[in-house]
């Protein structure tokens, strides 16, 4: 059934150009792709795909001529999609997304199907890489026919960050940023951070001391001025978008003032409710080890 026209694309969708006339164009990339694709077939069967009004082959797409090429279909086949069976979009989404806005279509209307790495090249049968283009280059019309234009805008970027997790990485992801001078805020569900490094004698290849290499950095969190911790406390919600988010954090009670605590643990110790964290080891003088599980 992958083989099969879409029924749900008639050529007769409305969006904010009309009818949908969708070009396709496939690239033999040298002979990257046309080696184990076939590319005329996969050509003519995009063809037979309702929307589509152009469907044509070239040896290199992104060349100038085959840049010309989609713009020439664009302008006198009054095309307003487009798609191309190439290489990867990291190296040319950008040189046809430029190649429609020249010939006046929003480049948002283009969409690009990998049919190289994803399929040239990680095949040596030739009849199941063809298939596999059809089948890819089958999704990318599919999806273009109802892709709406977009406008690009500069917004004002919110350059705090949000750093979710106080273990060994976290901290120093949070340290690192905070060097480099943007302010964070560090959320942390445990009462510490620290995290499960927090909890190992030695560490992994070298045997070196776990704390020795953990608790200077736990130090030095609450020594940047521009890191905010949030301990105790979890994400409730994200909102916005990117450059722009919103965060929620729900910060549980501690029923002790933070400011006010020099780390004794008799609060901890002499609680006569479930003691909290229990995951953790506290050491009291030379003989009282206190070590609770959940």
């Amino acid at each position: 059934m992958r083989n099969q026209p879409d029924p749900n694309i008639t050529g007769k969708e409305k969006s904010g150009n009309g009818e949908v006339r969708i070009g396709f164009f496939v690239c033999h990339c040298g002979v990257n792709i046309s080696s184990i694709v076939n590319v005329a077939e996969v050509r003519d069967y995009v063809a037979s795909i309702p929307g589509v009004v152009v469907s044509q082959d070239y040896k290199f797409m992104c060349s100038d001529p085959g840049q010309d090429l989609i713009v020439r279909a664009i302008k006198t086949q009054k095309l307003n999609r487009v798609v191309v069976a190439a290489c990867s979009p990291l190296m040319h989404e950008l040189t046809f997304r430029n190649a429609c806005e020249k010939a006046g279509i929003n480049r948002f209307l283009f969409q690009m199907a990998n049919i190289r790495e994803h399929c040239a090249w990680v095949h040596d049968d030739k009849e199941a890489a063809t298939i596999k283009a059809k089948a890819l280059a089958h999704a990318a019309v599919s999806r273009v026919a109802y892709q709406s234009p977009l406008e690009i805008k500069r917004e004002k970027i919110n350059k705090d960050v949000l750093v979710v997790g106080g273990g060994i990485a976290g901290i120093q992801a949070s340290l690192e940023i905070a060097d480099a001078g943007h302010n964070v805020y560090l959320v942390e569900r445990e009462a510490s951070i620290g995290g499960k490094m927090a909890l190992f004698d030695k560490t992994f290849p070298t045997l070196d001391c776990s704390a020795c290499i953990l608790t200077p950095k736990m130090v030095s969190v609450g020594h940047r001025e521009n890191i905010k911790l949030f301990s105790w406390s979890e994400v409730v919600s994200v909102s916005g978008y990117l450059g722009s988010y919103k965060v929620k954090v729900k910060k549980r009670a501690r029923y002790v003032d933070p400011e006010k605590c020099t780390g004794c643990g008799q609060c901890w110790s002499h609680c006569p409710a479930t003691k909290f964290p229990s995951r953790r080891q506290i050491i009291i003088g030379k003989d009282t080890l206190i070590n609770e599980k959940r």
